[in-house]
């Protein structure tokens, strides 16, 4: 028999994991898929010098189990930069990806029982990995308030038990940002009531005018010893599939850590650590201009198109490359009309359209829909024009 916790490890999501496979399937365009949640691009150049130079230099030897300490002192020289405090490498671990950090957090900060308090909709790994580690997650709904949390609602939802607060800025899946006085309000939360702050930022290269991106130290300096910061280069230089990202935070926990990946993982991967170390040190912001350009580009193509929508109110759009909509309204009219309209019934209909998109059940939310909108500009056009005709049909 397996352990009880494989019951946890749910895939990503039954109707998305569908979409895509069936979108992956299509060579001939018949289906244009959103669903994915990455970047389609090149290689950054100075990306792909690293990793030629250090295969050149057979660099195949293990590093330390959080990282290469250049790779850390680059790092830690980063977020000193976006965040206005200085970071040493002693507070950075180098990890396989955002879900290795995420994951660390919360092995190295949970106890059974504990409760992290989490806005929702959320990306679908939160939970899980919460639960795995033997927490437990409490869902804060933000879908009332242009899907960032209230204050109140955050206070309401904290207990005895609670341990921490995840929050993740730009968010995925609403691509909603958080406004200084809402982290300064988590952080204030949070200092009172003794509880750690985990910050997801992952999408903070993508930040759409006028909003702004603030990391949470940033806002509330005083809470930095309470608060730990997960990132990864899968956006921001579209390396999803190299696994490499990290995690900073006090010198305790960044200890725990490397004990915690020492006998997991160990390293992540060394022919990518150089990669990044290369562009870190060497990288100029022309390949990440083309990127935010392109994303730049999709999202007002796409906020136009969207435009035309009936009963589905324009999505927020701030930040990442998501579309995020919300069906409440349509699924109302839907019932006075005597039909029955959910996220999930709106993702099959659209897939008979030609159109791949992800449930917001797989984010907690059974009235959402998320599209990225990272993809070919043609494509993006005939997609989106495929999905306004068909939810306004059902208007």
């Amino acid at each position: 028999m397996l352990a009880q916790r494989t019951t946890i490890l749910k895939a990503f999501d039954t109707a998305a994991g569908s979409s895509r496979t069936q979108a992956a399937t299509s060579d001939d365009g018949a289906i244009i898929d959103f669903s994915a949640d990455e970047l389609r691009s090149d290689l950054s150049p100075s990306v792909r010098e690293g990793a030629i130079a250090a295969i050149d230099h057979n660099a195949n030897r293990s590093t330390d189990a959080i990282g290469l300490m250049k790779v850390r002192n680059a790092l830690a020289h980063k977020v000193s930069l976006e965040t206005a405090q200085p970071w040493s490498a002693e507070e950075i671990a180098v990890t396989s990806g955002a879900k290795q950090a995420l994951f660390n957090a919360a092995m190295i900060l949970l106890n059974p029982g504990d409760e992290v308090v989490i806005p929702a909709p959320c990306w679908t790994t939160f939970p899980i990995q919460i639960a795995v580690a033997g927490g437990t997650p409490v869902f804060v709904q933000t879908r009332y308030n242009n899907y960032v949390p209230r204050l109140t609602d955050l206070a309401a939802a904290v207990t005895s038990k609670t341990k921490a607060i995840l929050v993740n800025s730009p968010n995925n899946p609403t691509g909603s940002i958080y406004d200084r006085d809402t982290l300064a309000g988590i952080a204030e939360l949070a200092t009172r009531r003794n509880l750690w702050i985990i910050f997801d930022e992952c999408d903070g290269a993508f930040v759409h005018a006028p909003h702004a991106h603030h990391p949470i130290v940033s806002v509330a300096p005083c809470a930095r010893d309470r608060i730990l910061i997960v990132n990864s280069f899968s956006k921001s230089l579209a390396l999803a599939g190299w696994r490499i990202g990290y995690l900073a935070g006090p010198r305790a926990v960044i200890s725990a850590v490397r004990a915690l990946q020492d006998h997991t993982t160990s390293n992540p991967n060394v022919i990518a650590q150089h990669a990044l170390l290369r562009h870190l040190q060497h990288g100029d912001l022309y390949f990440q201009t083309l990127l935010q350009r392109h994303v730049s580009n999709a999202r007002a193509l796409g906020l136009a198109i969207l435009s035309d929508l009936k009963s589905v109110p324009s999505p927020p759009a701030q930040g990442g490359f998501y579309f995020y909509l919300d069906l409440t309204e349509l699924q109302e009219r839907a019932k006075v009309a005597g039909r029955e309209i959910d996220a999930n019934g709106a993702v099959n209909a659209l897939m008979n359209a030609g159109v791949a998109t992800v449930s917001g059940t797989a984010f907690g939310d059974p009235v959402g829909l998320r599209l990225s909108y990272a993809i070919d500009l043609g494509l993006l056009d005939k997609g989106l024009r495929r999905l306004t005709a068909t939810l306004n049909r059902w208007n």
